[in-house]
């Protein structure tokens, strides 16, 4: 197991649990926090062991979006370059924040958000490289970036409109409107509102305890299949599936699923 600074993570019966961890900043990302994601999601997708990641908030809100003192760091260390190269140095930095995010869309295994407070800015981003997203009935969502002047820039623009739609998600970012959990339910950004904190922890786990039984070989191919077919049109999604399904359809883990169905038992899979 890694150790973090900024992060909780834990494995048992095969889910991962990864608590941001800063309740006293409201899990605001700073610079470890937002490497030790990367560095966690990277540890799930190379565990064996790992079968599907639940991510969630230490305190009392999920993340109140990017720290005030890691845009201070960036702007810091681009000043003291020149023309051209401070551009660069910038794009490049934030190209790398995107990375850690894009890891959580990357990773093969499903990784599922367990959200309540507040999920601003940066948390926003971070929750729409998740494969599903579950919340408490207090959770509030928004999209601050347009309030500091600046255009976001770690996925919430490329992912939200495959989510919400274009339209609304033009409408957060343009104003910046701060959403609850019934309406960010009813437009589709979660998947589903619990009562409590103590609810959403329950209703999450046993989800991705079911989804931890299942075969984990399909599971990886459903997300890959799923992520393709969002970036191409129908012809090459299918042609894609084809050829998966080509590849691994005779698994192990088909002919254990077949056998126990016919058998009428619970199937037993190998990581």
């Amino acid at each position: 197991m890694l150790e973090f600074t900024c992060l909780n993570l834990t494995l048992a019966d095969h889910i991962a649990q990864i608590e941001l961890n800063r309740p006293d900043k409201a899990n605001a990302l700073n610079g470890t926090l937002w490497h030790e994601i990367s560095a966690a999601f990277h540890w799930v997708d190379d565990t064996p062991e790992v079968r599907v990641a639940v991510l969630s908030g230490a305190g009392r809100h999920f993340c109140a979006g990017i720290d005030f003192e890691l845009m201070g760091e960036v702007l810091s260390t681009v000043d003291t370059l020149g023309p051209g190269r401070k551009e660069e140095q910038l794009r490049r930095t934030i190209m790398e924040l995107q990375a850690a995010f894009t890891t959580l869309e990357s990773c093969r295994k499903p990784v599922l958000a367990a959200i309540h407070g507040r999920c601003i800015g940066g948390g926003l981003d971070l929750i729409a490289a998740c494969d599903m997203r579950y919340a408490t009935a207090d959770a509030a969502f928004s999209l601050k970036e347009v309030d500091f002047a600046i255009v976001a820039d770690v996925g919430s623009l490329q992912r939200l409109p495959y989510l919400i739609g274009g339209g609304r998600l033009r409408e957060l970012a343009f104003t910046a409107r701060s959403l609850d959990a019934a309406e960010a339910q009813a437009m589709g950004l979660v998947n589903r509102v619990f009562a409590d904190a103590a609810q959403l922890r329950e209703g999450v786990q046993a989800i991705a305890a079911r989804i931890a039984t299942k075969s984990p070989l399909t599971v990886r191919g459903i997300k890959q299949v799923l992520n393709y077919g969002r970036d191409h049109n129908v012809a090459d999604g299918l042609e894609y599936v084809a050829t998966w399904n080509a590849a691994l359809l005779l698994s192990d883990d088909t002919r254990e699923a077949i056998a126990a169905t016919m058998q009428k038992r619970t199937p037993q899979f190998g990581n």
